[in-house]
């Protein structure tokens, strides 16, 4: 008789934005006539830019043709897209990174949740509470947890880094010694970041602990602040500890298209073992390789028309960041976030739990958030909106939601 992974017997309730989607789903079949604005999610609106548009339509019409036809895509990626990517994203910013170090993926959360295959089912990880929870959902997939507290709502065997108000929404060093740290920066959901010179520490404490820092930078074309850094390997001494995640979802609207990439310095080792090499392996084992024609359009992104198109995008989202953040702070809610990143991190009024403030904005206001309890006990008590919502929708959703009295 086959067996299961019990492991997923572990988990609890379904994927938080599964949940989200189903009562929102309820709702909208109780109530048809009702419009519902969705700040949840953080799903891009606005449509591919032309640039890119363009590329893909070239990409399409050599498919089409015998002479310029592509099958199977390289497994780590084409050169073509992996030089844009090294020049671009990391030599003009001083970073010592080259295309062979660099994995082509069909996005950031796949890589998310897949890197963690190539570490011992025996390592700690350290998680920022609150957190992206596809981190702790795959290694609790891969038997890393420990067991789940059902009450205080963490799992026994990862060590927590607390981000709330008193620590201005940034992770410290556990008390602990974890093997992996997932940092998110800027983070997701808090909207939140640190900067450069705090980052070092981190690489500094990596490298001192013997850990792995896993980076996931998927918000940071959304970074305004000087002292922020937009890539880990900003910092001395990253190579030997650090592998960064990379997505094009939300800095070129790339959601509905997928791709992504990471990064694995040739320099990360545990002992002699190359973390390089076990993740072009595991790559090449699971992985066929991104489209040609999305390859094609992620090139795109770094042309000059890309990169000027793309940056009047982010301005556009950011607008709709700072209309709420500054709405919401009028109406009296504590508000973080939405400087350095598209997600606006509220307190919840009245102390009102995540979930019961997220059936009130659903039920009388029609606007949809994601519940801050969602992503870690820390997050209860707060309220995540996001900025990737349409100008005109914003500003509705925020006259409704300034109506509510609480």
């Amino acid at each position: 008789m086959y067996k299961i992974n019990e492991n997923y017997q572990k988990l609890p309730g379904s994927y938080l934005f599964s949940t989200i989607a189903k009562k929102v789903a309820a709702f909208t079949e109780a109530n048809p006539d009702r419009e519902i604005i969705r700040l949840g999610i953080g799903d891009v609106t606005q449509p591919l830019a032309p640039a890119i548009i363009e590329a893909m339509h070239k990409a399409v019409d050599e498919m089409g043709n015998a002479a310029t036809f592509r099958g199977y895509a390289p497994d780590l990626g084409y050169d073509f897209l992996r030089n844009a990517i090294a020049e671009h994203d990391y030599k003009a910013r001083g970073c010592d990174i080259s295309a062979d170090e660099i994995f082509v993926s069909d996005g950031a959360k796949s890589d998310s949740a897949n890197i963690q295959e190539i570490f011992g089912a025996e390592n700690r990880i350290a998680v920022c509470d609150p957190v992206y929870p596809v981190y702790v959902d795959s290694n609790v997939m891969a038997g890393r947890t420990g067991m789940y507290d059902r009450e205080k709502e963490i799992w026994s065997n990862v060590i927590y880094m607390p981000c709330i108000m008193e620590n201005g929404f940034v992770p410290e060093f556990p008390e602990e010694t974890p093997d992996m740290i997932y940092l998110c920066l800027p983070n997701n959901p808090t909207g939140t970041t640190i900067t450069r010179a705090q980052l070092q520490e981190w690489v500094d404490y990596a490298n001192k602990a013997g850990a792995v820092i896993i980076y996931d930078g998927a918000y940071e074309a959304y970074i305004s602040e000087e002292d922020v850094a937009h890539s880990i390997f900003e910092c001395r001494g990253a190579r030997t500890c650090a592998i960064e995640l990379k997505s094009f979802s939300k800095n070129a609207g790339f959601t509905g298209v997928r791709l992504g990439y990471t990064v694995v310095p040739k320099e990360l080792k545990c002992g002699n073992v190359s973390l390089h090499q076990m993740w072009a392996r595991r790559h090449g084992t699971k992985f066929n390789g991104a489209p040609y024609i999305i390859q094609r359009a992620g090139e795109a992104v770094y042309s000059p028309e890309g990169k000027a198109q793309l940056k009047e995008q982010v301005a556009y989202y950011m607008k709709n960041a700072a209309a709420i953040k500054n709405g919401l702070q009028k109406a009296g809610y504590s508000v973080f976030g939405g400087v350095n990143a598209p997600y606006i991190w509220l307190k919840t009024p009245g102390n009102m739990t995540s979930w019961e403030f997220f059936d009130v904005l659903l039920e009388q206001a029609g606007v949809v958030g994601t519940p801050g309890s969602g992503f870690g006990p820390s997050g209860e008590g707060y309220f995540r909106l996001t900025a990737f919502g349409s100008y005109e929708n914003t500003l509705a959703a925020l006259e409704r939601i300034q109506k509510q009295a609480f």
